[in-house]
Protein backbone atom coordinates (compact mmCIF):
# COMPACT_ATOMS: atom_id res chain seq x y z
CA UNK A 1 0.00 0.00 0.00
CA UNK A 2 1.41 3.34 -1.03
CA UNK A 3 1.24 6.14 1.53
CA UNK A 4 2.56 9.68 1.15
CA UNK A 5 3.19 11.67 4.30
CA UNK A 6 4.67 14.97 5.44
CA UNK A 7 5.87 15.52 9.00
CA UNK A 8 5.47 18.87 10.75
CA UNK A 9 7.51 19.45 13.91
CA UNK A 10 5.57 20.89 16.86
CA UNK A 11 7.67 23.11 19.19
CA UNK A 12 7.68 22.63 22.98
CA UNK A 13 5.54 25.72 23.72
CA UNK A 14 2.80 24.80 21.20
CA UNK A 15 -0.06 22.35 21.62
CA UNK A 16 -2.13 20.91 18.80
CA UNK A 17 -5.52 19.20 19.06
CA UNK A 18 -7.41 17.35 16.32
CA UNK A 19 -11.13 16.57 16.39
CA UNK A 20 -12.80 15.33 13.20
CA UNK A 21 -10.24 17.00 10.90
CA UNK A 22 -10.57 20.30 12.78
CA UNK A 23 -7.11 21.32 14.00
CA UNK A 24 -6.62 23.78 16.86
CA UNK A 25 -3.14 25.14 17.53
CA UNK A 26 -2.42 26.98 20.79
CA UNK A 27 0.76 28.91 21.52
CA UNK A 28 2.14 31.95 23.36
CA UNK A 29 0.51 34.48 20.98
CA UNK A 30 -2.95 32.86 21.01
CA UNK A 31 -4.83 30.06 19.34
CA UNK A 32 -6.29 29.42 15.91
CA UNK A 33 -8.34 26.72 14.23
CA UNK A 34 -8.56 25.36 10.73
CA UNK A 35 -10.98 22.87 9.19
CA UNK A 36 -9.36 20.24 6.96
CA UNK A 37 -12.55 18.24 6.32
CA UNK A 38 -12.62 19.29 2.64
CA UNK A 39 -9.14 17.82 2.05
CA UNK A 40 -8.59 14.10 1.34
CA UNK A 41 -5.84 13.81 3.97
CA UNK A 42 -5.40 12.18 7.37
CA UNK A 43 -3.81 14.21 10.18
CA UNK A 44 -2.44 12.57 13.33
CA UNK A 45 -0.26 13.69 16.22
CA UNK A 46 2.58 11.67 17.76
CA UNK A 47 5.16 13.02 20.25
CA UNK A 48 5.68 16.62 19.12
CA UNK A 49 5.07 15.76 15.45
CA UNK A 50 2.03 16.16 13.25
CA UNK A 51 1.79 13.67 10.40
CA UNK A 52 -0.22 14.59 7.30
CA UNK A 53 -0.79 11.58 5.05
CA UNK A 54 -2.85 10.15 2.20
CA UNK A 55 -3.27 6.51 1.13
CA UNK A 56 -3.01 5.56 -2.53
CA UNK A 57 -2.63 9.19 -3.58
CA UNK A 58 -3.06 10.56 -7.06
CA UNK A 59 -0.94 13.51 -8.20
CA UNK A 60 -3.45 16.08 -6.94
CA UNK A 61 -3.72 14.38 -3.53
CA UNK A 62 0.09 14.44 -3.17
CA UNK A 63 -0.04 18.20 -3.72
CA UNK A 64 -2.86 18.57 -1.17
CA UNK A 65 -0.79 16.72 1.46
CA UNK A 66 1.99 19.29 0.95
CA UNK A 67 -0.51 22.15 1.15
CA UNK A 68 -2.03 20.85 4.39
CA UNK A 69 1.45 20.50 5.92
CA UNK A 70 2.29 24.09 4.88
CA UNK A 71 -0.93 25.35 6.48
CA UNK A 72 -0.01 23.57 9.73
CA UNK A 73 3.51 25.10 9.65
CA UNK A 74 2.00 28.57 9.11
CA UNK A 75 -0.40 28.03 12.02
CA UNK A 76 2.51 27.05 14.29
CA UNK A 77 4.57 30.06 13.16
CA UNK A 78 1.56 32.32 13.71
CA UNK A 79 0.94 31.29 17.32
CA UNK A 80 4.65 31.44 18.21
CA UNK A 81 6.04 34.45 16.28
CA UNK A 82 3.09 35.99 14.44
CA UNK A 83 3.18 37.60 11.01
CA UNK A 84 4.10 41.20 10.22
CA UNK A 85 3.63 42.98 6.91
CA UNK A 86 5.07 46.48 6.49
CA UNK A 87 3.71 48.79 3.83
CA UNK A 88 4.92 52.16 2.55
CA UNK A 89 2.82 55.01 1.21
CA UNK A 90 4.22 56.61 -1.90
CA UNK A 91 3.01 59.98 -3.16
CA UNK A 92 4.49 62.53 -5.56
CA UNK A 93 2.42 65.65 -4.93
CA UNK A 94 -0.64 65.11 -2.71
CA UNK A 95 0.16 63.92 0.83
CA UNK A 96 -1.93 60.91 1.77
CA UNK A 97 -3.68 60.65 5.14
CA UNK A 98 -4.40 57.19 6.53
CA UNK A 99 -6.82 56.60 9.40
CA UNK A 100 -7.58 53.26 11.03
CA UNK A 101 -11.07 52.60 12.40
CA UNK A 102 -10.71 49.46 14.50
CA UNK A 103 -14.38 49.26 15.54
CA UNK A 104 -15.60 49.43 11.91
CA UNK A 105 -12.72 47.23 10.70
CA UNK A 106 -11.68 49.58 7.91
CA UNK A 107 -8.80 51.78 6.82
CA UNK A 108 -9.63 55.18 5.34
CA UNK A 109 -7.19 56.59 2.79
CA UNK A 110 -7.81 60.32 2.29
CA UNK A 111 -6.46 62.79 -0.31
CA UNK A 112 -5.10 60.00 -2.51
CA UNK A 113 -3.93 61.70 -5.76
CA UNK A 114 -6.02 64.69 -4.71
CA UNK A 115 -9.37 62.88 -4.74
CA UNK A 116 -12.14 64.37 -2.61
CA UNK A 117 -13.73 61.03 -1.71
CA UNK A 118 -11.72 58.73 0.57
CA UNK A 119 -10.78 55.23 -0.48
CA UNK A 120 -11.58 52.42 1.96
CA UNK A 121 -9.82 49.11 2.62
CA UNK A 122 -11.26 46.36 4.84
CA UNK A 123 -9.45 44.89 7.83
CA UNK A 124 -9.89 41.12 7.78
CA UNK A 125 -10.05 39.04 10.97
CA UNK A 126 -8.18 39.80 14.18
CA UNK A 127 -5.41 42.02 12.79
CA UNK A 128 -3.69 45.05 14.31
CA UNK A 129 -2.95 47.94 11.93
CA UNK A 130 -0.62 50.75 13.04
CA UNK A 131 0.24 53.88 11.06
CA UNK A 132 3.39 55.88 11.76
CA UNK A 133 4.31 58.51 9.19
CA UNK A 134 4.45 56.89 5.76
CA UNK A 135 4.81 53.35 7.15
CA UNK A 136 1.91 51.00 7.92
CA UNK A 137 2.38 47.85 10.00
CA UNK A 138 -0.11 44.98 9.82
CA UNK A 139 0.30 42.31 12.54
CA UNK A 140 -1.57 39.13 13.43
CA UNK A 141 -1.33 35.39 13.99
CA UNK A 142 -3.28 34.28 10.89
CA UNK A 143 -1.25 34.71 7.69
CA UNK A 144 -4.43 34.72 5.58
CA UNK A 145 -5.89 37.69 7.47
CA UNK A 146 -2.63 39.66 7.59
CA UNK A 147 -1.83 39.21 3.91
CA UNK A 148 -5.41 39.90 2.77
CA UNK A 149 -5.57 43.13 4.82
CA UNK A 150 -2.27 44.30 3.30
CA UNK A 151 -3.50 43.36 -0.17
CA UNK A 152 -6.77 45.26 0.40
CA UNK A 153 -4.74 48.43 1.02
CA UNK A 154 -2.69 47.89 -2.14
CA UNK A 155 -5.80 47.30 -4.25
CA UNK A 156 -7.64 50.29 -2.74
CA UNK A 157 -4.88 52.60 -3.99
CA UNK A 158 -4.58 51.12 -7.48
CA UNK A 159 -4.64 53.86 -10.08
CA UNK A 160 -6.88 53.21 -13.05
CA UNK A 161 -7.08 55.15 -16.33
CA UNK A 162 -3.58 56.61 -15.89
CA UNK A 163 -0.14 55.40 -16.89
CA UNK A 164 1.18 53.44 -13.89
CA UNK A 165 4.79 54.09 -14.95
CA UNK A 166 4.24 57.82 -14.41
CA UNK A 167 1.73 57.80 -11.52
CA UNK A 168 3.50 55.66 -8.93
CA UNK A 169 1.33 56.85 -6.02
CA UNK A 170 -0.08 54.12 -3.81
CA UNK A 171 0.50 51.84 -0.86
CA UNK A 172 2.94 49.01 -1.45
CA UNK A 173 4.12 46.04 0.63
CA UNK A 174 7.76 46.66 1.51
CA UNK A 175 8.57 43.90 4.00
CA UNK A 176 7.17 40.57 5.21
CA UNK A 177 8.20 38.84 8.44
Amino acid sequence: MEIIERIVEIPENVSMDIAEKKVTVTGPKGNMSEDFSHMPVDISISTQKAVVSASWPKKKEIEIVGTAAAILRNMIKGVTDGFIYKLKTVHAHFPVTIKVQEQDKKIIIENFIGEKNPRIAKIIGDVNVKVSGDEITVEGINIKDVSQTASNMEVATKIRDKDQRVFLDGIYISEKK
